[in-house]
């Protein structure tokens, strides 16, 4: 195994001359991209920063943003990057929870008083690096070091540190290179944040190779397929709602996508009508669904080939565990493993699972079982060991004493050609104990609620059937990450409520 050093030290040597990064414009070759976060850590030294200092990022994605991932671990300490979205105070927390010392800024952030020092991107990151002299990166570093706190989106209460380690992002990079082939021609297109995992997850596939880092300040239909043509992108990852968007503008708007030979998709459940206007917006891509978590960086299970499958059971399941992983699926009540077809909860183990949560001794605990990550989604396997995910844990609806997965309700609705978006999830029925509520946002006008209940009816049971159907014009809250936020569409319903039935 080896530290972040490595990879960016090969793809130097083999191909120092060749362009490691385009941004908006602007090109890096890797021998300038290595200078530059060996110049980076011997500034951050200079600044009396020892082995495992937390350095802080909050902005865009950019290409400074990919050199100060790479070069932080890289020199010895710990990357801690932030959500831009999230409001100053939840930023002061993030920082304060993981002890930043030195903060780098890109945009109009306040300046939170917990951080000893803050440089500020454009204006003051180029005169930091003048001041460092170059070292050797990797040196004193040692796989099991802490290289990076990724903060959980807090989709389902607050944010969490998962401490990942060298080994632990390094594997999630070999795991992804043991299903799809990268080279020195890869030109990967970075569409998802950077301080998600999401948006890390092929950089260490491309960098061991010499490949091309692709980088998007935020996600833009009409930017990302630009992109994909000018740049002659090869690979890339897009959340549902990414890739529900970029497909539409391509159907609308054809450009030549014809370099595009793998995309990717997770973060979230996709329709199989997403699917189906995927492959016709990019015919020339392989389609694979890759399924995991923050804490597993993300890579879990992975299914490949998806667009074969599109008219099969098949196309239902996230995959079989990638090359490297285990997945299991238990019965937390008696902690045996479940026989298949029978849904329990999903546990991982492998070298790319987090070391556990920053500073949370008891959410560490609770998180793991005799070794195996507890991820909360609830599943099961097939006789091939593919995957079969049916909810989160909170996101089950206990309807009449009857269980609703929220997964298979949403995938009801979205079946229907009108349903750009949709969310489900129980509300406080006095019969019922909870009632299924869906929210959607359609393509059209003219849909009724209750013409989407009728079209529930015929592809699933009348107890899983939404009681009521919530129509908006405006799309769905999401992540930085593009998951629906459904605490904040649940809370309203809640309000006021001493138990919340189906969780927060």
């Amino acid at each position: 195994m080896y530290t972040f050093a490595a990879p960016l030290d090969r793809a130097e040597r083999l191909n120092p001359t060749g362009r490691a990064l385009v941004f908006e414009g602007l090109e890096r070759t890797y021998a300038e991209l290595a200078g530059r976060c060996r110049r980076l850590g011997g500034a951050l030294r200079a600044l009396g920063l020892d082995k495992g200092d937390r350095v802080g990022m909050v902005g865009p994605n950019s290409d400074r943003y990919l050199e100060l991932y790479l070069g932080v671990p890289s020199a010895g300490f710990v990357f801690v990057p932030v959500n831009s979205r999230l409001a100053p105070a939840e930023i002061t927390a993030v920082l304060a929870d993981a002890g930043v010392r030195v903060m780098f800024m890109d945009g109009d952030f306040p300046v939170p008083e917990c951080v000893e020092r803050v440089i500020r991107i454009p204006e003051e990151y180029e005169e930091f690096l003048a001041t460092g002299e170059e070292i050797e990166l990797g040196e004193g570093v040692v796989e099991d070091d802490l290289a990076a706190l990724f903060y959980t989106s807090g989709t389902t209460g607050l944010p969490k540190g998962a401490m990942h380690t060298h080994r632990s992002l390094i594997s999630s990079g070999l795991h992804l290179m043991a299903t799809w082939p990268f080279d020195v021609q890869t030109r990967w297109m970075i569409a998802s944040p950077l301080f998600h995992t999401g948006g890390t997850l092929a950089v260490f596939s491309t960098l061991w190779h010499g490949g091309q880092h692709v980088l998007m300040p935020s996600f833009d239909a009409r930017k990302a397929v630009q992109l994909i043509q000018d740049e002659k992108v090869t690979h890339t990852l897009l959340v549902p709602t990414m890739l529900a968007a970029a497909t539409k503008e391509q159907l609308a708007n054809p450009r030549d996508v014809s370099s595009l030979r793998y995309l990717s998709h997770g973060a979230s459940p996709i329709s199989a009508e997403t699917l189906h206007r995927a492959r016709q917006a990019f015919p020339d891509a392989e389609l694979m669904h890759i399924y995991g978590t923050t804490e597993t960086t993300p890579i879990t299970t992975l299914l490949t080939h998806e667009e074969r499958l599109l008219d099969t059971h098949l196309v239902g399941t996230c995959g079989q565990p990638a090359v490297g992983v285990q997945v299991r699926v238990f019965d937390t009540v008696t902690g045996k493993e479940c026989q298949p077809s029978d849904v329990g909860e999903l546990m991982v183990r492998s070298s790319s699972v987090m070391q556990g949560y920053w500073n949370k001794p008891a959410e560490t605990d609770h998180a793991f079982l005799d070794g195996w990550y507890r991820t909360g989604d609830l599943g099961y396997r097939d006789e091939a060991a593919n995957i079969f995910l049916v909810d989160r844990a909170k996101d089950m609806i206990v309807t009449g004493g009857e269980n609703v997965y929220s997964v298979e309700v949403e995938n009801a609705l979205a079946s229907h050609a009108a349903v750009d978006e949709v969310a489900v999830f129980g509300i406080p029925d006095a019969k019922w104990g909870e009632a299924v509520h869906a929210v959607v946002v359609l393509s059209q006008e003219g849909i009724t609620p209750e013409e989407l209940i009728e079209h529930c009816r015929a592809r699933i049971a009348g107890f899983k059937v939404p009681k009521s159907i919530d129509v908006r014009q405006a799309a769905l809250p999401k992540s930085a990450a593009g998951k629906i936020l459904k605490r904040d569409l649940r809370e309203p319903f809640w309000a006021g409520q001493a138990v919340q039935v189906s969780g927060s």
